[in-house]
């Protein structure tokens, strides 16, 4: 795979959403079918299989969003649409569910899709939870049912994007069924607590509410506006054991999803201790690069592979499909051998509060700056590259900080592209954001405590074990890690490094910043 610059939909509206047609002749689709699992409980699953006699290789997700909900029923794409965001195109049959599998492509390639509800959602019985232990083990006893019908063959494999990618990190993190063959995580969080519940210890809030509120009640109820947060308390403080993970594994990591999936994929990727696992990156809209060509490549030639055994040379693709973004829909394309890749080089870069820059060398004199968080308030340092430049992996920030009127703060990093005119370059970013960064970091202050075990100076993990606010006036330490991208910067072009804006408006935050 070599590099090429790719322009996405030249000459197409490049927000018509979802493009329906029917399924094809020769697709059987049967709803509601009950399945028993471990404890007497009665899942609901719809299965679509080709006419016929024969056994065939199973594809199978669990989604809390109507197993047949399709296109004309999906609640979030209205919103998004309507926020003014980028839903783009999704070429799929009118009985595909929301962010699964499309029946009309899988089963004329010889698949059986099948979709189930899980515990207590829409028709399957049982006490609803959210990523919960009973979940695991009725997804991996769904596995062993799928394995064991007239006709399966006996290979099972799970794909699916975001919800129905976190089931698949839990269920094959438990997986105890020898059906199971292969999993396509796409773009799926592998850590509640870090990369959805609380973002460097920030809570977040304003998703989660909506989620509890809007597509989980739907299925579960209105109880799960007040039962919702509980449940993913305990399940965020049970962090799946991906180390346990050792089938075949297809992840999708992208540098548009920072604040949901993308640094949970990336995570995923490298701590599944499966040998044969493969990494599909890109900057593109989520919903619309699952269904693209080339991703649905990807996907069939892995499954094709792994559930039919096909001797199709999948083994000597490239480990890692690396897209590196240009401007919002052009992007360059090159094959790795491992994430990080082997060629990065960690450069550091210092800066210089009196020139208000970054520069490669220690300015010759300490100097602060002061702002206001009330007033949010923004702190901007600039970077000119002086010839092409990628920037590809992970980056860190490290800032001394004191807060002169409080004893906490959040500190929010973006690092932007401005290109030779000095307008900003935006790229896609969460739920189909037209004016994304390049990449962002969050931090409270009071979660600055690293894990020393795991440390690396790129790459800040929190330990999370230890809460300590700050003095009045007390000058703290703290790095921040900056989510892993991809991006070229040509010569003349800047990187440009911004931090600030507070998410506590009621309380007067004014912050020293020294380099």
């Amino acid at each position: 795979m070599t590099n090429r610059l790719i322009a996405e939909n030249e000459g197409l509206d490049a927000d018509l959403g979802t493009v329906t047609h029917p399924l094809p002749p020769g697709v059987i689709v049967e709803r509601d079918v009950r399945v028993k699992v471990r404890d007497g409980v009665l899942l609901d699953v719809t299965v679509a299989r080709p006419e016929g006699e024969g056994r065939y290789p199973v594809i199978m997700c669990v989604t809390a969003y109507g197993k047949d909900f399709g296109p004309d029923q999906y609640s979030t794409l209205p919103k998004i649409k309507a926020s003014g965001n980028a839903v783009r195109v999704m070429h799929i049959c009118d009985v595909t569910t929301w962010e699964g599998p499309d029946p009309s492509f899988w089963v004329p390639n010889g698949y059986v899709v099948i979709v189930a509800d899980p515990r207590g959602f829409y028709g399957s019985e049982g006490q609803a939870g959210i990523f919960s232990e009973k979940d695991a083990e009725d997804y991996n006893d769904l596995i062993e049912w799928a394995g064991t019908q007239p006709w399966s063959s006996g290979a099972v494999g799970l794909n699916g994007v975001s919800y129905l990618a976190i089931s698949q990190w839990m269920a094959a993190a438990k997986a105890q069924s020898p059906y199971l063959k292969a999993i396509a995580s796409w773009e799926g969080v592998s850590d509640l607590r870090q990369d959805w519940v609380e973002h460097g210890g920030i809570p977040e809030t304003r998703f989660l509410r909506a989620w509890y509120t809007g597509s989980l009640a739907r299925g579960a109820g209105e109880q799960m506006a007040e039962t919702g947060p509980q449940m993913m308390a305990r399940a965020a403080e049970r962090p799946f054991e991906l180390e346990k993970i050792t089938v075949p594994a297809l992840i999708c990591g992208t540098w548009s999803d920072h604040g949901l999936h993308s640094r949970s994929a990336f995570e995923g990727f490298r701590r599944i201790s499966s040998s044969q696992k493969w990494l599909y990156t890109h900057g593109g809209n989520k919903w619309e690069r699952y269904y693209s060509k080339d991703a649905l490549s990807w996907q069939k030639a892995f499954f094709d592979h792994f559930l039919k055994g096909d001797d199709n040379d999948f083994e000597q693709w490239p480990r890692v499909r690396l897209e590196t973004r240009v401007t919002q829909d052009q992007y360059e394309v090159r094959s790795e051998n491992m994430w990080p890749i082997e060629s990065a080089e960690y450069l550091p870069a210092f800066l210089d509060i009196a020139e208000r820059g970054l520069a490669w060398f220690p300015p010759a004199e300490a100097g602060s700056q002061t702002f206001d968080a009330e007033a949010k308030e923004a702190l901007a340092f600039d970077l000119l590259f002086d010839r092409d430049t990628e920037v590809t992996g992970a980056m860190a920030l490290k800032l001394w900080v004191s807060v002169l009127d409080a004893d906490d703060l959040d500190i929010f990093v973006a690092v932007r592209k401005i290109d030779q005119q000095g307008n900003i370059v935006h790229f896609y970013a969460k739920d189909g954001w037209r004016d994304g960064e390049v990449a962002l970091g969050w931090l409270r202050i009071s979660e600055r405590h690293l894990d020393a075990e795991h440390y690396q100076p790129w790459r800040p993990i929190l330990s999370r074990s230890r809460t300590q606010k700050v003095r009045l006036g007390e000058i703290v330490p703290v790095e921040i890690e900056i989510l892993a991208s991809s991006t070229l910067f040509e010569a003349g072009e800047t990187l440009s490094q911004m931090y600030g804006r507070p998410t506590y408006p009621l309380l007067k935050q004014r912050v020293l910043i020294a380099a």
